[in-house]
């Protein structure tokens, strides 16, 4: 639903004005207290890009993990760049690690996260990440990932699985000649990154299971520290993700819980450094891609028009309780017009600030191609470009 009928419910709301400037909005700071899971609906119909990444958390792999707490944006933000006819797909993303000693399973496997839109999940579960051990059995983790993951069912929907690790692809009772096909004949394209040499990586089968996966083989040096260039744009676009984050107004019994979420990743991604809070701050103004319909009134209010007539008081923030249900949806639909004025700024500094990135290391002659992030953003556009996806 676009802003213009979530207005329409409201029909006396004082419309913010949408000026011709890009400055950041204020807003009043939002009580945080409490709101329930749902899972997010999407229509099946709608394209989707899914993505599950298969990390290998055995002891030798900590600079993966780093190199995925620093690219895990900057992934989501390439794939919001793709268009199908025109149209934006949504966006899921799945998280699986193996090869830890410390998971109790046969094959030292496990789900972290589901295909989901709830990308603050899947950083909180990525950063919580510890290597231990291991035994690297990667026909067990494609095949779980393959078979146990909602793929969408839409033959025009793009989904592709990314293993990375540094130890024999071909280890285990799984084998995964096997797997990859199976998982090929549904449409998901098997990629594989290799924590080593590329001559290691040929010889360790990573390259002949992209090949039978119909996905790309690279390789990385996965300790190599991720290059991050500033911008004159970070600053603005950091304000802008504060005053982004007052447009959320959580609802449910567990809502306060989503909305420390929020602010907890902020921090997680600014931890890594300023500009990947940036490049996280850009992938929550994409609405394919972050959505928490779940826990907040404006995303939810987007898909369902009539949740405001059926949700309790109980369910409601404080500065909602007590108001009748036309306050509470003029309330909403300041708060969605809000919120897409300063999607609008962040989008044009992202613009500028991506033309400043691309300028900068063409002056320094810098091939930052060597990580877990660039290798992924490559094969995404090659990929897309097969299946009749573009820019």
């Amino acid at each position: 639903m676009t802003t213009l009928k979530i207005l329409t419910l409201a029909a006396s709301t004082t419309f913010l004005s949408s000026g011709n400037s890009f400055q950041c909005l204020k807003s009043n700071d939002l009580s945080v207290h409490t709101t329930s899971l749902a899972t997010t609906n999407i229509n099946a119909k709608e394209n989707k890009i899914q993505v599950a990444l298969l990390l290998d958390t055995s002891n030798s792999m900590d600079g993966l993990i780093d190199q995925a707490k620093s690219r895990l944006w900057n992934i989501v933000n390439t794939l919001t760049t793709l268009k199908y006819n025109g149209q934006s797909p949504q966006i899921e993303i799945a998280l699986y690690e193996y090869g830890n000693d410390g998971i109790r399973d046969e094959n030292y496997i496990r789900q972290v996260t589901p295909l989901t839109q709830d990308l603050d999940l899947v950083s909180e579960k990525l950063f919580a990440l510890k290597t231990n051990g291991g035994s690297e059995y990667c026909g067990a983790v494609i095949r779980d990932a393959s078979t146990n993951l909602n793929w969408d069912g839409n033959e025009k929907s793009m989904k592709l699985i990314y293993i990375a690790g540094n130890e024999p692809f071909d280890q285990g009772k799984i084998d995964y000649k096997n797997v990859i096909s199976k998982a090929k004949d549904k449409n998901i394209y098997t990629n594989t990154i290799f924590c080593g040499s590329r001559e290691e990586g040929i010889q360790s089968y990573w390259q002949n299971g992209a090949t039978i996966g119909g996905g790309k083989y690279f390789n990385i040096d996965s300790d190599r520290k991720v290059i991050y260039i500033e911008t004159p744009y970070d600053i603005r676009i950091s304000e802008c993700n504060a005053k982004l984050n007052n447009t959320y107004i959580y609802y449910g019994n567990r809502g306060s819980e989503y909305k420390i979420k929020q602010i907890a990743q902020d921090k997680n991604a600014e931890i890594q450094s300023v500009s990947n809070l940036v490049e996280r701050t850009v992938a929550k103004s994409k609405k394919n891609a972050y959505q928490n319909d779940h826990w907040d009134l404006v995303d939810k209010i987007e898909k369902d028009a009539g949740f405001i007539a059926s949700v309790k008081e109980s369910e409601l923030p404080a500065e909602l309780k007590g108001k009748s249900k036309e306050e509470i949806k003029k309330v909403i639909a300041s708060k969605s017009t809000e919120r897409e004025k300063i999607q609008k700024e962040i989008e044009e500094l992202s613009k500028k600030r991506q033309f400043y990135i691309s300028e900068e290391m063409k002056k320094r002659g810098t091939d930052d191609s060597d990580d877990l992030g660039k290798a992924i953003e490559s094969s995404i556009l090659e990929l897309a470009k097969k299946n009749g996806y573009n820019l």
